[in-house]
């Protein structure tokens, strides 16, 4: 532990420092406004209406093209339509909806989970332009290995700017962007990532009198150990495991809300009802409903990741020649992420009543108590599903980072293999330790991606409507 506060004091003024100025507010109404946040939220109405609302206009064609309906089998690309879905879900569903939603319930009300669903929505239309450039404009730039493909922000921002002939400015920005990847995956997807799971296996394995108890390390291993298999079979192992433990995990959950709505079904109209009401006519005022939806911003953010770029990098590999028709399946992701799981969860918590007994801020501690009055034995199917909600995100945020790596570095294996080592220590590291301050920077780069990633989804919007208008066209003389 001696070891922990000194690492953590000495990251704690860089960490402070940055935090700052990526999460930097202002007062409102009584309410602290993260610029960050409105940044996103912004970008979302705006592509939302210059696109025409594609996300509620396409939302059925999404599915189609996911089913394999306008497929052509012989195109370019590693994996199939629903293995770059699965494989982006698996970073994303994970504890944002577990604790993220108690979270926005405990501080914003039932209304927040309301605003959590809008901007889920209002989201489908920053992954559908994020995940068409990734295709577009993805690359073969391994001479080693000719077959991967390498795509995301790193890529679609360096044409952006070369369009402006700043291809300097270009460079800088896609740097930036991959230099905060690499951090945010390090850290948001494996230190954090880690160590929630250790935390709940020790609270089912006897907490403080457990095996588990001061073995952090011990789990941390095991766990770097089955990622470590994975990923080392590059982005084909990835995809082909998320696509198999993200239907599960999200299924499995999803069974397990309906069985505690259904031992409150008498309950269901009313909570329905509070959760609008609170969410457009809360009892005490513009105050309330200010922080209802900021808080439902704020989680759904978190949740689906929509305006980082994120998503576009693992979308990339996808086999198709229509970078268009992969935007339609990417946009689905916010909706499954967010407006489906986030809003059973929601549902949950206020159909049981449980929020009414919470004082102040909860995470996960409330999901499990909304549950428990359902399931009694239901913290054990949690720590189950962290484990794999956990293990999912890993997997895939390791691939963000890798990609993100080889361009900055090159794309050599000694460069691939170092970047996995290293991911992998840093699992065993966060199981074994309490780094709150390591954890705060790397939150903030992952947040940090969204500033360079949005200003190329707003340079390149136009291009992209073009495509979008002869995709359409094209689609209809079928």
């Amino acid at each position: 532990m001696e070891i922990d506060r000194i690492i953590d004091a000495a990251v704690e003024p860089v960490s402070s420092a940055v935090s700052s100025v990526i999460f930097y507010s202002v007062p409102l109404l009584g309410l602290e406004i993260k610029l960050v946040l409105v940044w996103l939220v912004v970008a979302a109405l705006f592509f939302t209406a210059y696109f025409g609302f594609v996300n509620v206009r396409c939302l059925v064609h999404g599915v189609n093209v996911l089913r394999g309906k306008f497929d052509d089998h012989t195109t370019d690309g590693q994996i199939n339509r629903f293995q770059a879905l699965m494989t982006s879900l698996s970073g994303t569903v994970g504890l944002g909806n577990i604790a993220g939603v108690a979270v926005a319930i405990s501080v914003g009300g039932p209304g927040a989970a309301f605003w959590m669903a809008v901007m889920g929505i209002l989201g489908m239309s920053t992954k559908f332009i994020e995940v068409t450039l990734g295709v577009k404009y993805r690359q073969h730039g391994s001479k080693r290995h000719p077959e991967a493909i390498s795509g995301g922000p790193m890529y679609y921002l360096r044409a952006a700017f070369d369009q402006l002939h700043k291809p300097r400015l270009g460079r800088f920005m896609a740097g930036i962007f991959a230099l905060c990847c690499i951090g945010g995956t390090i850290g948001a997807g494996g230190l954090f990532q880690a160590n929630q799971a250790y935390q709940q296996a020790l609270v089912v394995t006897g907490g403080e009198n457990g095996f588990l108890a001061e073995r952090g390390w011990l789990f941390g291993v095991f766990m770097a150990l089955l990622v470590g298999l994975v990923i080392i079979g590059g982005i084909k192992w990835i995809a082909a495991v998320a696509s198999s433990i993200v239907p599960v995990m999200a299924i499995t959950y999803i069974m397990a809300s309906f069985v505690v709505i259904g031992v409150h079904y008498a309950a269901i109209p009313e909570a329905i009802q509070t959760i609008f009401e609170m969410a457009l006519y809360p009892e005490a005022g513009i105050g309330a409903l200010m922080g209802a939806l900021l808080m439902g911003v704020q989680r759904a953010t978190f949740s689906n990741e929509a305006g980082l770029g994120s998503s576009a990098i693992a979308h990339s590999a996808v086999k198709t020649d229509v970078p268009v028709s992969q935007g339609m399946v990417g946009m689905l992701g916010p909706f499954i992420d967010t407006v489906v799981i986030c809003m059973v969860t929601a549902l949950v918590i206020v159909i049981s009543g449980a929020y009414v007994e919470g004082g102040g801020i909860e995470g996960v501690e409330l999901t499990s108590r909304a549950f428990a009055s359902g399931i009694s034995w239901f913290p054990y199917v949690l720590s189950v599903t962290v484990f794999l909600f956990a293990y999912s995100t890993m997997i895939s945020w390791s691939y963000y980072g890798l990609k993100c790596a080889t361009y900055l570095f090159g794309e050599y294996d000694i460069v691939e293999n170092i970047y996995k080592v290293f991911f992998c220590i840093f699992i065993v590291i966060g199981s074994a330790t309490q780094l709150s301050n390591i954890i705060l920077f790397t939150d903030s780069m992952v947040f940090a991606m969204a500033i360079p990633n949005i200003i190329g989804l707003y340079m390149l919007a136009p291009e992209i409507k073009k495509d979008l208008r002869t995709y359409l066209q094209n689609i209809k003389l079928k």
